[in-house]
């Protein structure tokens, strides 16, 4: 179903909404636990590239499988492809937990649970943040070298490798 559109592969059109909403869900929910107030104000919009970003990863995932069975094992970056998730997942769940106590807050409602709770969810938030901004990293470099690893790495800014275009030296 994930494998290709007008004969290109679906995976690098798909990842690309990945590594640009997640990122953003990142930095949206870092700020908002770090400025509470912007919670009520821009808590939603946070949540919601965090949930299209969510909704985009099994895609990826999927689309990656049907392009590796085209290419080959890319290596490292499908398993940890697939462990991405697990890394957004929480996050998403935070931010919503964040974004409700903030708003509860506002509209002067009691506390729920211990007084510690916002700020707890707030560090808890930050730490998922953390975490899966470094996993969105792993899983694109590896990514990135499957993919241009041995075409990259054998040229320089001078021009090609030693002995000509082919690396023949005769």
């Amino acid at each position: 179903m994930f494998d290709l559109i007008n004969g290109l592969p679906v995976h690098p059109l798909v990842v690309h909404a990945v590594v640009v909403l997640l990122p953003l869900a990142i930095l949206g929910a870092i700020a908002i636990a770090v400025r509470p107030s912007w919670a009520v104000r821009y808590g939603w919009l946070v949540v919601g590239v965090a949930v299209v970003a969510c909704v985009f990863i099994p895609i990826a995932t999927s689309s990656g499988e049907a392009l590796e069975h085209r290419v080959g094992d890319p290596g490292e970056h499908a398993e940890l492809g697939d462990q991405l998730i697990w890394f957004a997942l929480p996050l998403l769940v935070l931010t919503v937990a964040l974004v409700l106590l903030a708003r509860r807050k506002e509209q002067g409602k009691p506390a729920v649970g211990p007084s510690f709770l916002p700020t707890a969810v707030a560090v808890l938030t930050v730490v998922a943040a953390v975490a899966a901004g470094v996993q969105v990293y792993r899983v694109g470099d590896s990514g990135a070298r499957a993919a241009w690893g041995d075409q990259v790495s054998g040229t320089t800014n001078d021009g090609p490798p030693p002995g000509g275009p082919d690396g023949d030296d005769s």
